[in-house]
């Protein structure tokens, strides 16, 4: 059998390959929230990204510069994004929900020195005390022919900040390889993506998921929509409306979902595949069989792309067992002293300004993790969401869990807190409108009661009509704490 024909090995590479081969099909569909699309075929992708390489080059732009790009979920970022990449330079993604002090934190931290943006976020980047020259994307013109040179695959094309979760924001340093590893997993290995395929992402693009989302579809050829938001009420609606055949989600989506009202129409998509980290292991069954199609959890990180995966091959059995597969083909994966330790290419060259987290080329995660004898990886929670109650361990994760579950709740955190007698209590966070605040404490305690260790079940409790989320959709510990 003949060996398939090798990916490119850079962003720029990626696009000039998919304008050659399928030039007149459709690259990107942008759904505004009033509904509106914009549609680029991959000829187009490829002549609007090297006419903002021409635009910036003229600005100064060059290899080794760090541009801000606050920018939603419109085309001009992915094509300022990969106009920067031809250029040697790295995009720093803002959050378009920034204010000042965070704002300043990024681009203090990564350098920054241009800022491009929209008329709607302008102010933002104005008005801070230390400001990079700004650029409205409008105006990123040029009459000149770019020329493309050389593309250096090991430059760092993104200054990615993590979420802060737990702490400030850390800008990981991604290169051209760190992309085409990912999104060349996502076609040599489940879910096998295709030409044919029509992807969708609804995360905003400021992070990774939209970007890898970007990549994919480059590398296979496939049609990629993308949302203004993620909004669980029309969720699927789109999902029909634009024939996806795969998505990605994570963190509460699942859940968001699953509270909408059932439709006679769940069932009717082309969806063939739902990749989603962190499905509740209670819902897990109920995704299924409710929309008709496998939802098959997945692992990854900011710092180490995709890593983890449940396949076909063995997602049967795993269904509801929180299970998070086995590494992919590039990644290596460890258990040390109870953390999970990952190797291989495609990760992070390490922290801007900091020093490196590797230890002889494993990077450790900070989940605790267990591993079983087929090589499969259970995660066990986090090593910062620890809580130490009276001498006793309780992993924040599992309680949420088990909370999760209820069919009242609809998003719940866990997190430790000071006490004088036992060291830490277990506080809980929940989001539950069936609820009164009187009757959630009773209520959830016995729940959590019939289902965990005594010493595990929250003592103190706070009611919230919503609560904070990071970009990736995961709860905004360090708010709550």
């Amino acid at each position: 059998m003949a060996e398939p024909a090798p990916l490119p090995g850079d962003l720029v590479a990626a696009v000039e390959h998919a304008a050659a081969t399928w030039p007149d099909r459709p690259a990107w569909t942008f759904e505004a929230a009033d509904g509106s699309t914009t549609r680029l075929s991959f000829a187009e992708v490829a002549e609007r990204t090297a006419a903002y390489a021409a635009a910036l080059g003229e600005r100064g732009v060059g290899p080794g510069d760090r541009v801000a790009v606050m920018v939603g979920n419109e085309p001009g970022f992915p094509l300022v994004w990969l106009a920067l990449a031809r250029l040697g330079a790295a995009v720093v993604p803002l959050n378009v929900r920034y204010r000042s002090a965070d704002a300043q934190h990024l681009v203090d931290d990564a350098g920054v020195r241009l800022a491009v943006t929209t008329a709607e976020h302008r102010a933002v980047l104005d008005g801070l005390e230390r400001a990079p020259e700004v650029l409205l994307l409008d105006a990123l013109r040029s009459a000149a022919t770019y020329e493309q040179g050389p593309v250096d695959p090991e430059a760092v094309v993104n200054v990615q900040y993590t979420s802060g979760t737990t702490g400030r924001p850390k800008g990981c340093l991604l290169t051209h390889g760190y992309w085409t590893t990912l999104g060349g997993s996502m076609l040599r290995e489940f879910p096998r993506l295709r030409s044919d395929d029509v992807l969708l992402t609804a995360q905003p693009f400021h992070y990774v998921d939209p970007q890898w989302n970007v990549v994919a579809a480059l590398l296979a050829g496939a049609h990629l929509v993308v949302l203004d938001g993620f909004h669980p009420s029309t969720f699927w609606q789109r999902v029909r409306a634009h024939g996806v055949t795969y998505f990605y989600c994570l963190a509460s989506m699942p859940v968001l979902l699953h509270k909408m009202p059932p439709d006679a129409a769940d069932r009717d998509h082309r969806v063939r595949a739902v990749q989603c980290s962190a499905i509740p292991p209670s819902l897990h069954a109920q995704l299924e069989e409710r929309w008709g199609v496998g939802w098959y959890e997945a692992f990854g990180m900011t710092e180490t792309g995709a890593d983890i995966r449940v396949t076909d091959a063995d997602h049967d059995e795993l269904v509801g067992t929180g299970c998070l597969g086995r590494p992919a083909g590039h990644r290596e994966a460890r258990v040390v002293d109870g953390e999970l330790w990952l190797r291989g290419p495609g990760m992070m060259t390490g922290y801007l300004g900091h020093p490196s987290p590797f230890r002889d080329g494993w990077f450790p995660t900070g989940d605790l993790a267990r591993v079983d004898e087929h090589g499969r990886v259970f995660l066990q929670g986090r090593l910062k969401d620890m809580i130490r109650r009276s001498g006793e361990n309780v992993a924040a994760h599992e309680v949420e869990e088990v909370l999760m579950s209820h069919p009242a709740v609809r998003l719940a955190a866990v997190v430790g807190v000071p006490d004088e007698v036992r060291g830490e209590e277990v506080m809980a966070y929940v989001v539950a409108p069936d609820l009164s605040a009187d009757e959630v404490p009773a209520a959830l305690a016995a729940w959590c009661g019939e289902r965990l260790a005594a010493f595990k079940v929250p003592s103190r409790w706070a009611v919230r009509d919503e609560l904070p989320l990071t970009a990736s959709h995961r709860v905004a510990k360090a708010q709550l704490r």
